[in-house]
């Protein structure tokens, strides 16, 4: 699914949108260069869940957590190395109740390959212009995300956010 998004504010209804979707457990990746626009996508998937506080990047934290609904794990692997995870204690987090939002999840290894599926976000700027729109991919990898996605066309196509 591709969705041009033109503004900040158009990022973070679509995280809002994209919490209409998600539930307790669900795994989303976040892709693309720096300063994209994942942060923000995230800052509205949090507020579609009823989270009013401050969401930043945990770039230099690596995770923030913010209470809503239910409980959401922002993580940034930015500067790891894959080898660094085992110190993270990622398993333990995605084992928990709660929503798992990892933004340059490609530094993970086969070891932290997620069996049961993900959602795919990337986010790519158009001509390399931080100014313009942006172009959002939205794809499953498995059964339960797959199907997220297609919720996710009706939801855009009806206007229903």
């Amino acid at each position: 699914m591709l969705i041009t998004v033109y503004s900040e504010e158009e990022m973070i209804s679509l995280g809002k949108l994209l919490a209409r979707v998600l539930d307790n457990n669900d795994v989303v990746y976040l892709t693309g260069e720096l300063g994209a626009g994942k942060t923000t996508l995230v800052r509205g998937i949090a507020r579609g869940f009823g989270y009013t506080g401050r969401v930043n990047s945990p770039t230099f934290t690596l995770m923030n957590i913010y209470t809503a609904e239910i409980e959401i794990f922002h993580f940034d692997f930015y500067r790891l190395q894959g080898d660094d995870l085992a110190d993270l204690g990622l398993e333990e987090y995605l084992e928990k109740d709660g929503l798992s939002l990892i933004e340059w999840p490609q530094i993970t290894d086969d070891q932290y390959t997620l069996e049961a599926g993900y959602l795919l976000v990337n986010i790519e700027l158009v001509e390399e212009d931080y100014e313009r729109e942006r172009l959002v991919t939205l794809s499953g990898r498995g059964g339960r995300y797959q199907a997220k996605v297609e919720e996710l066309k009706v939801h855009a196509n009806t206007g229903n956010r």
